[in-house]
């Protein structure tokens, strides 16, 4: 082993030199780069390099789009050859000549005010100032339940707008106000009202409590944390760790149906040893004592979140309207249920199956073995939400579940606010 490691050495020595020379080269490449061309602010007195990278972004603000504005900047590159240095007047000028055929409105934007990247910051009521972030402008109007498409074109029109006018602070309010108007305007007044909705909740303390519930391969998961994402909720909690959890604690011959899973947690009944397969009776039967003995950590959960004030999402298939009535009538928290579907055979056992895929550790197979029933177990937990008025999603595509969902979530909302109005106005008169 010690013969080896002269060669070893040589070796390492042989590598540092190649990297050495690699770095050299590179280096000498920049100086090149940065020699051949530097634009010079004669205002300013500064230097800085041609960067294609700015000058694309610059154009995207003027209007184009990524692919015309990186064709351009690599034209404008080519073009100034191996000039030493250039003007920032004459770099504009010629970048001017070339949008002329995209016609004067992206002209007029290219050689108006620049946009820098977030120029603008916003004041808030106690005084504080943040620089306005568009992304995070998008993300509220995401919560106020517009698709992201909408979200984006609203932020656009609301900063453009505020950097026309030169309004590079801006109250808070001021901001809400500007971004409803643009709202109504450009979407129509049901938008408007849903991000007044949504304004209003979110200047309550009240928490909201969203339970997502479906069965094996729904997309509970998946569905929890976008919205999570959306509406800026930081916890959330699945049924199946509580259950987990649950099992490390409570002994397999204290409570053996708590071991099984839920689509054959009938298994665990009395007087069921001999049974191949359940009736729908008993498999439902299985499961809500199951769902039962979960409730009380999941119940715990939400007590804790309501006390602290915070908002929560619980997703899982324990998730059953028998326990989400007695949350509602337990704490002043804004309850959501949602129950999420797949309606066709087909695609459910293909979730199931890139299911095991993504996380191995699911199991997939004992899944697909048992498909019948989860099938089955699903139409149980469809009827129950329907006749307890839970809105029932098909999860067929994710942004449009996440759409639906954020409608009914802002619904219940609204919903709420309006009883407390009413209550309100009972009690005035």
């Amino acid at each position: 082993m010690a013969r080896r490691w002269p060669n070893a050495i040589i070796v390492l020595q042989r590598v540092a030199a190649g990297n050495f020379r690699v770095a050299r080269a590179s280096v000498a490449r920049v100086r090149e780069g940065m020699a051949r061309l530097q634009v010079i602010d004669v205002k300013e007195d500064t230097r800085v390099p041609f960067l294609r990278g700015i000058l694309t972004r610059s154009l995207q603000n003027a209007g184009l789009s990524f692919d015309e504005s990186y064709e351009l900047a690599n034209t404008i590159r080519n073009e100034l050859g191996h000039r030493a240095e250039v003007t920032n007047e004459e770099l504009r000028d010629l970048v001017g000549s070339h949008l002329e055929p995209f016609g004067p409105q992206i002209l007029d934007r290219y050689r108006g005010p620049q946009i820098r990247a977030e120029p603008v910051v916003i004041r808030s009521a106690d005084g504080e100032v943040a620089p306005y972030s568009r992304g995070r402008h998008r993300l509220g109007l995401l919560s106020s339940g517009l698709w992201p498409e909408q979200a984006a074109s609203i932020v656009s029109i609301v900063f453009r707008q505020l950097v026309k006018r030169g309004e590079l602070e801006i109250e808070a309010d001021r901001l809400q106000e500007i971004t409803r108007a643009t709202i109504e305007r450009e979407l129509g007044a049901e938008e408007a009202r849903l991000y007044d909705v949504w304004q209003r909740h979110q200047e309550s303390d009240r928490p909201l409590l969203v339970f997502i519930a479906g069965t094996v391969g729904s997309g509970k998961s998946t569905i929890a944390t976008e919205l999570a994402h959306r509406l800026g909720i930081v916890r959330t909690q699945s049924t199946d760790m509580l259950r987990e959890v649950m099992r490390s604690l409570i002994p397999e011959r204290v409570l053996p149906v708590l071991y099984q899973s839920t689509y054959n947690a009938w298994q665990a009944l009395p007087a069921t040893e001999e049974l191949d397969s359940p009736s729908e009776a008993l498999l439902a039967e299985g499961y809500l004592t199951q769902a039962e003995a979960v409730s009380a950590a999941c119940e715990a959960v939400v007590q804790r979140a309501s006390r602290e004030r915070l908002s929560l999402i619980v997703e899982g298939v324990h998730v059953h309207p028998s326990w989400l009535t007695r949350i509602a009538d337990e704490s002043d928290a804004t309850v959501a249920p949602l129950m999420l579907a797949v309606l066709s055979k087909k695609q459910l056992r293909k979730r199931i199956r890139g299911r095991g895929r993504q996380a191995p550790g699911r199991r997939a197979e004992r899944y697909l073995e048992n498909f019948d029933s989860i099938w089955q177990l699903q139409s149980f937990l469809l009827a129950e939400a329907d006749q307890a008025g839970i809105p029932i999603i098909f999860n067929e595509e994710k942004e449009s579940t996440v759409h639906q969902a954020m409608g009914s979530i802002l619904k219940v909302i609204s919903d709420r606010d309006r009883e407390e109005e009413e209550e309100d106005a009972r009690a005035a008169s």
